[in-house]
């Protein structure tokens, strides 16, 4: 708005004509100047100037909002911008639809608690037509410490939307459209990146997954400075993948133990709960769910919704990062803007 006409602002014409002659041509050049610069530049008297500013300033100054309308225009970004859903009733809804395009979706949790199992369901969602509630497209699985399974992906298939996978060749069909890639380093992983950017408008790719990057940056450097640094760097172009490509992105990240005893810790014999933390368009809420034969399954879809650190805390069968606490295994699901 400061590169806005000064002649296409409704000002009247003689005093157009007085900016125009005096090189005054955008709202960001009259704006640069006081009201006292302005009388003694354009030879026009305080009156003039203040009108005339007045009116520059109301036309490319945004008008003021109140929060509620903030909100209500985000929700209705959210809604228009498109979203996977995950078939899972309250968590769609608490994301007013599912896993947002255009935006980087995070899982975060312990080996074994399910981001896997919840990834390889969503790769099936994308690549279902869309007469199923799918995206019909193709998904891009960047599986870096080589856990994705064709066959326990055929099986949440089979298990989840039969009349389609019974059929003759369409197991092979859904499976075809799931390209996984395997870098075994850093910079085979942010060559895979640059070659994705590419792909993801030619190849018609409605979704991207990267589990995980972390195990990369563990392998490749020493300090925690010199992790964050790389995390960071990749993380922010992930984004701008995002934002380019307008499809759902997500992208694990493995919680680790410093405590020694991972087998006790992740034996998950207690109660498993999703927890969705910030989100732009949703309260913290907390979701248990059970894993089956086809894939994740909540058990209660209202949510229990979590206030103050303990939805960006993540407990595992009895254990915390900092507190013995409740008998239970969780991870956090947080969506990022692009």
């Amino acid at each position: 708005m400061a590169n806005k006409l000064i002649n296409q602002m409704g000002l009247p014409k003689s005093i157009v004509n007085i900016f125009t002659a005096r090189n005054i041509i955008t709202a960001k050049d009259a704006l640069s100047h006081t009201e006292f610069e302005l009388m003694e530049l354009l030879d026009v008297g305080k009156e003039e100037v203040t009108s005339a500013m007045a009116h520059v300033s109301e036309v490319v100054c945004p008008p003021c909002q109140t929060a509620l309308l903030l909100l209500e225009q985000r929700v209705l970004n959210e809604s228009l911008a498109g979203h996977l859903s995950t078939r899972l009733k309250g968590l769609d809804e608490a994301l007013c639809g599912g896993i947002p395009f255009g935006v980087l979706t995070e899982l975060v949790g312990p080996a074994g608690i399910g981001k896997t199992q919840f990834c390889l369901k969503l790769s099936l969602l994308a690549s279902l037509p869309t007469n199923c509630g799918g995206l019909d497209g193709r998904v891009i699985y960047i599986d870096v410490e080589s856990k994705f399974r064709s066959k326990r992906l055929i099986e949440i298939g089979i298990n989840s939307f039969p009349e389609i996978f019974l059929k003759k060749g369409m197991a092979q069909e859904m499976a075809g459209r799931i390209l996984i890639l395997h870098p075994t380093s850093l910079s085979e992983f942010a060559e895979s990146l640059h070659q994705i950017r590419v792909s993801l408008l030619q190849q018609q790719v409605k979704l991207l997954i990267i589990d995980s990057m972390a195990a990369l940056v563990l392998g490749e450097h020493d300090s925690e400075a010199s992790r964050q640094q790389a995390l960071g760097w990749h993380v922010s172009f992930i984004k701008s993948l995002a934002e380019f490509s307008r499809i759902p992105v997500v992208l694990t990240n493995q919680v680790r133990s410093q405590i020694g005893d991972e087998s006790r810790m992740y034996s998950f014999q207690g109660q498993r709960f999703i927890k969705l933390a910030k989100s732009p368009i949703s309260a913290p809420l907390a979701f248990p769910f059970k894993i089956t034969s086809s894939g994740l399954v909540l058990l209660d879809d209202e949510g229990i919704e979590m206030k103050g650190p303990e939805i960006n805390t993540i407990h595992c069968q009895g254990l915390s990062l900092s507190t013995l606490a409740v008998s239970s295994a969780e991870y956090i699901l947080r969506t990022k803007n692009a």
